[in-house]
């Protein structure tokens, strides 16, 4: 698995910025960045989206698809990772974003059952969402979701 430190160090290689939108990991994500030394050159923030209202108001979420499909959605998830670009660039949109979507538990949700999650990634020359069916606890499905956000975005800059 890739780590944060490659996927900023890669970053900071092609003085690229990143940001994350999450919801099912609720911070842990930009946790993982902010938590290496020299994030900052890097990372400029993230959007914590938990309530569905909040991708479509913030991150620019179509309400429609919303609606049809619920938040735990692959369009969902890709709509998030370009919705937090925009939301958190200040002289244009972020370089990368990365968002997880999912279902950690204890319950279903949006008709998916718990372990369901999306992570996508949106950067300027590809875009890809990784579906996920993750077993464990609350804790470890969203810690989980955490690392295979992180890889994704490895794999999106070819690490």
């Amino acid at each position: 698995m890739t780590t944060p430190e490659q996927v900023l160090a890669e970053c900071a290689r092609r003085g690229y910025s990143l940001a994350t939108a999450e919801s099912l990991t609720g911070g842990l994500l930009a946790d993982a960045f902010v938590s290496v030394p020299g994030a900052s050159a890097v990372y400029l923030g993230g959007v914590v989206s938990y309530a569905t209202s909040v991708k479509e108001t913030v991150l620019g979420v179509d309400g429609d698809l919303l609606a049809r499909k619920g938040a735990v959605d692959p369009d969902v998830a890709l709509q998030m990772a370009r919705g937090v670009r925009a939301a958190v660039g200040v002289s244009g949109p972020a370089d990368v974003g990365v968002a997880t979507t999912g279902v950690a538990g204890p319950d279903p949700a949006d008709g998916q059952p718990v372990g369901t999650v999306y992570v996508a990634v949106s950067t300027p020359e590809t875009e890809l969402v990784v579906p996920l069916l993750l077993a464990g606890t609350r804790a470890e499905i969203r810690a989980a979701s955490v690392g295979e956000a992180v890889t994704a975005v490895g794999r999106a800059l070819g690490l």
